[in-house]
């Protein structure tokens, strides 16, 4: 049953009496209001965003300073490249805590002082094999985590390290008239396997990893190069890369080693594809 209140009625009755205030807001129809889910959806997209660029610079500026306390010790005063890495990191918003703990890492400690163990765990995201690197004071909570991370993104657990080769790298500042072949020459006779420049003149040299502590003395004393990292990678074997796959396997690869490089613990991620100049570019998170 409808009830009309009689102010109403009267109206209908009588079309030149004017409804009442009440009468006429319930008759009359109001500007939709534009939801603010969109608004919201991008301030947080771009936060994401930011904040990942953020961690990345973050990620750079820790392995820096890891770098610098292991080449040359955790002892800042006797350590000019330690110094103006912890520069950096300060000009970068790094933390007292945080700079103290990649100085631990680097000499092979966490930042409470217990010793770090290397871990390596195996995967793969059809039809891309992965291996990742990891140092850690807690095999137990860093196999949990990423197992979990994987498995978001359809990875599975299973070996691979038969499709890689292990190679030590180290990676020189650039100087003036020294380029690749220069360094091959000098380092050919010290187990030197592959040796590039990349796009800022620095030089890249990949060694057997027995070998890479002599190619470096040697290079840094017959040209005078100064070591800006050095590292154990896995290099996929020329017969078992992977160079053309679907793009959404491509993006979803390149989400997962963006998350997998922002853990913590994680001190490399490698893989065997190798993208063409036809491939797809991967969708920005």
């Amino acid at each position: 049953m409808i009830t009309i209140s009689r102010s109403l009625l009267r109206s209908l009755r009588d079309p030149q009496r004017p409804l009442c205030a009440q009468c006429h807001r319930c008759l009359t129809q109001s500007a939709p209001r534009q939801s603010g889910h969109s608004r919201w959806s991008k301030i947080k997209h771009d936060k994401a965003v930011t904040d990942s660029r953020k961690g990345k610079a973050l990620a750079v500026l820790a392995k820096e300073i890891e770098d610098a306390s292991r080449q040359g010790g955790p002892e800042p005063t006797l350590n000019p490249r330690l110094v103006q890495a912890i520069t950096n990191a300060k000009r970068g918003g790094y933390s007292k805590s945080s700079i103290e703990g990649a100085i631990a890492r680097g000499q092979g400690r966490s930042a409470s002082g217990a010793p770090l163990e290397s871990m390596t765990i195996e995967a793969v995201v059809p039809p891309v094999a992965m291996i990742v690197d990891c140092t850690t004071d807690s095999k137990a909570r860093v196999l949990q985590d990423l197992r979990v991370m994987m498995k978001k993104y359809g990875a599975r657990e299973t070996p691979t390290a038969y499709l890689f080769e292990k190679r030590g790298r180290s990676i020189f500042a650039a100087k003036d008239e020294v380029g690749a072949d220069e360094v091959l020459e000098v380092a050919l006779e010290a187990g030197v396997i592959d040796v590039e420049q990349d796009e800022d003149g620095r030089i890249i040299v990949d060694t057997g990893v027995a070998d890479t502590k002599t190619a470096e003395q040697l290079i840094v004393d017959s040209l005078k190069l100064e070591i800006d990292s050095s590292e154990t990678v896995w290099h996929p074997n020329s017969d078992t890369q992977v160079e053309d796959v679907e793009e959404a396997t491509y993006t979803t690869l390149s989400k997962l080693e963006e998350e997998l490089e922002d853990y913590d613990d994680v001190t490399g991620v490698f893989h065997n594809l190798v993208p063409t100049d036809s491939a797809p570019a991967p969708v920005p998170p």
